[in-house]
Order: structure tokens, then C-alpha cells, then sequence
């Protein structure tokens, strides 16, 4: 009998083409990104040399933002309805289909890696796969800017689109140190009638991880909402 059970980034994929103008329209522009957020992202943006891509792109407005800035950008999406706007709003650049476990992308050939709130939805069980991907592409001391929903302990909420996962800003780092990062910042962002959000910038390590050692977060920035 084949095998027609649902894997979760089918679920992730379907949840938001069927919602796909929806989001676009309330979040395609970066008039709906926070300032601190573009500050945070042209900041590590500028410390880049190389190509950059934007994992999980959506509509493409953080892929044109970064553009903005100088390097080789390209986004990618599980969502084909995503990818084909960002196509059309922003012709100059390259996007893509597909997910970010298995990048048809050459090892070390980045400059950094943008995956903002991209992991929302992989489980603790799952995340280490696309992080160990992001490792692989990204060249030795290349970036690494991850957003997310914060919260004091790892677990999941009813998100608007399909179910997502909160996480601990240590906890998280952690998984990015697994991977075979360095953290260098973390950030964190709360405010009435906003979910707590997190950030992490981080740097590929040039060591083996035999050699590393045990990483921990560092420098908590809060920024009111």
C-alpha cells in the first residue's frame, strides 16, 4: 500500500498556500517589520562578504531588503504561491521552491544564512537538520541571523497558520553551537499584544566540534515592541 501519511513540512507548505494572499498582504512589505528589526538585520547584513540567502523567504521582502545592502541575495520557500509574488514584486532577484533540509546549494559557498522566523514550525526533534544544513553552506566565520518566538521554556502555540514552536533564547543558542556555530548576540523583544521575539546572530565556526567549546548566550538586548 503506499505510504500517504502527511509530513510536516507538507502540512507547513498547504497551511500557507491556502492563506497565502492573506499573509502576503498583511505581511509582504517591510512597513509591518518592526525598526529594530531592519536596524538589527542591515546591521549583520554589513558584516557579510559573500552570497547571502534568505531561508524561507515568503513573499521576498526581507530578500529585497538585503539586496539593499550589497551582497549575492536569493530566497527560497517551501511555498510555491510565495515564491511566485516575490518573482513578480522584486524581478531582479532569484528565488526559488523548495525546503532548507537538503539546499541545492555548494558546502561553504555562503556568506550567511537569513532565517527569519523560518523555524518556527520544526520541532525540537527536527530543527537540528536544516541548522546542520545552514552549517554546511555557510563558508568558516560567515553569518548565521535566526528569528523566532521567544518564550522561558520550548513548546507550542496556536499560530495563526499552523502549529509553531516557542523557544528559550539558551536553548535555542545551544542547538545553533550543536550545529557548529558561535553565538556572538542574542535578542530579545516584548510588548502588550505581541508574542515575546527572539533573535540570534551567529558566526559558522572555522574548528572542528570536537575542539569547540560549550557555547551559552550572550549579550540579551530587550527592546520594547
Amino acid at each position: 500500500m503506499a505510504n500517504t501519511s502527511t509530513q510536516p513540512g507538507d502540512t507547513v507548505r498547504e497551511s500557507y498556500s491556502a492563506r497565502s494572499q492573506e499573509y502576503a498582504n498583511l505581511f509582504g512589505s517591510m512597513t509591518s517589520t518592526h525598526p529594530t528589526d531592519r536596524a538589527l538585520v542591515s546591521s549583520w547584513a554589513a558584516t557579510l562578504t559573500g552570497p547571502v540567502l534568505d531561508a524561507g523567504c515568503g513573499p521576498g521582502q526581507w530578500t529585497d531588503f538585503l539586496a539593499e545592502f550589497g551582497p549575492a541575495v536569493s530566497g527560497i520557500d517551501l511555498v510555491p504561491e510565495f515564491v511566485e509574488r516575490a518573482r513578480i514584486e522584486y524581478p531582479g532577484l532569484s528565488f526559488e521552491v523548495g525546503g532548507f533540509e537538503a539546499l541545492d546549494t555548494t558546502t561553504e559557498s555562503l556568506g550567511g544564512v537569513l532565517c527569519w522566523y523560518s523555524l518556527i514550525h520544526h520541532s525540537p526533534q527536527d530543527i537540528q537538520t536544516p541548522l546542520a544544513e545552514f552549517a554546511r553552506v555557510i563558508r568558516p566565520g560567515g553569518g548565521l541571523l535566526v528569528g523566532f518566538f521567544e518564550a522561558a521554556t520550548v513548546g507550542t502555540f496556536d499560530h495563526a497558520v499552523t502549529t509553531a514552536y516557542r523557544w528559550p533564547v539558551a536553548e535555542l543558542s545551544q542547538k545553533l553551537v550543536t550545529a557548529g556555530f558561535e553565538v556572538i548576540e542574542t535578542h530579545t523583544r516584548t510588548g502588550i499584544g505581541h508574542r515575546p521575539h527572539g533573535a540570534i546572530t551567529a558566526r559558522r565556526q572555522t574548528r572542528p566540534l570536537a575542539d569547540r567549546p560549550s557555547g551559552r548566550a550572550t549579550d540579551c538586548c530587550p527592546h520594547d515592541r
